[in-house]
């Protein structure tokens, strides 16, 4: 992968002329700066390593990965493709094990490849084009999904103006909008002011590195803490609304998301604050029946004891670094998807809108 000048406003991820650039979110906030994936291995490390992460965003570069290997591929006959595809789909779905969506672009692009190979008249050119387009239309639908909750989220806000977020859901973690801070984007739209409070997010600082900057050059009213002072801020009731995004949502409702969430939502209900999960259906995973079955990432302990470079503990010290923890459903007010508001019992609302899309 090499790096490059984008001369226009900022953008997460993006298909150019054959070519696949993101924005690498390690550099934030010091620099705006681009990277192109050249190749599959490519792909895998910017998921890894954090050049691109929030769920969406994931899916979205995973999918086109999946382009780009059809892209660069030398097979002689279709069956060889599709082979070359489902290898590269394994690899690039272990790049990071929580977030579904993932996994769930990936299927959707090799049971796209699977399903037009079946025509008689399908060639390598075709099945190239066809991922092509199907990886636009993954980033199309997902800014329409953004969008949409953005709008759903409005609805439960009325008055609620004072917004705190934790880790990164915006523009920068999915195509456009965002989950989480959708709301915001889709209500400047619309002449609403707010003041949003972004927990750092420890370790790797995802709220005030990414979330701070996002709504910074948004113009909102945004006000950084740390982790630790979110209970301060909600006793202080400057707090009317906790509004998070999701990796991965277990049937039940339960869900997964950065590290953190999990004592966000308690103090919420402990100070009577509506909870909101904003996240596209393709999140939802029926097939986690709760969020004991959920797997958690665990990560370097260099994050903690050496984050960005310098040494925060003594030498050798144990480490516990999990990328994420699960919220109970109990504590979650409504979880906001594309097609509207859910509210409990979850297993329920959940199934009832993923049958809206897959009757």
């Amino acid at each position: 992968m090499k790096s490059v000048s984008v001369a226009e406003e900022w953008f997460t991820v993006r298909w150019m002329n054959g070519r696949l650039l993101i924005m690498d979110q390690r550099q934030l906030p010091q620099a705006e700066s681009y990277v192109v994936l050249e190749t599959l291995e490519d792909v895998f490390e910017a998921i890894r390593t954090l050049m691109v992460r929030g769920a969406p965003a994931i899916g979205i570069v995973a999918a086109w990965g999946m382009a780009l290997a059809a892209n660069q591929s030398v097979a002689g006959d279709t069956q060889k493709l599709l082979e070359e595809l489902k290898l590269a789909r394994d690899y690039v779905a272990s790049a990071r094990p929580t977030a579904v969506n993932l996994s769930w672009a990936v299927n959707r692009m090799m049971a796209k490849a699977e399903r037009s190979a079946k025509d008689d008249r399908a060639t390598i050119v075709l099945l190239k084009n066809v991922l092509i387009q199907e990886a636009a239309l993954i980033q199309r639908e997902d800014e329409g999904a953004s969008r949409a909750m953005g709008e759903h989220l409005l609805s439960l806000l009325d008055k609620s103006y004072g917004i705190l977020t934790h880790c990164n859901a915006g523009q920068l973690a999915t195509s456009r909008y965002g989950t989480a801070l959708s709301p915001i984007y889709v209500g400047i739209e619309k002449g609403k002011k707010f003041h949003v409070f972004v927990d750092e997010t420890r370790p790797v600082l995802q709220g005030s590195r990414l979330t701070a900057w996002e709504l910074q050059k948004l113009g909102v009213d945004v006000t950084l803490i740390c982790d630790n002072m979110a209970a301060a801020v909600m006793s202080q009731h400057k707090v009317d609304a906790v509004i998070v995004g999701a990796d991965r949502i277990a049937g039940n409702g339960d869900v997964a998301n950065k590290i953190g969430t999990l004592g966000v939502a308690l103090l919420a209900h402990h100070y009577q604050i509506p909870f909101y999960v904003a996240a596209p259906l393709s999140t939802v995973d029926l097939a986690v029946s709760d969020g004991r079955q959920i797997p958690i990432e665990q990560r370097s302990s260099d994050e903690i004891v050496k984050g960005f470079g310098v040494a925060t503990a003594p030498e050798g010290i144990s480490v516990y670094n999990p990328a994420f923890d699960v919220t109970p459903h109990a504590y979650i007010s409504a979880i906001v998807t594309e097609r509207g508001v859910a509210r409990r019992p979850y297993s329920v609302s959940l199934r009832e809108q993923m049958r809206e899309v897959n009757p």
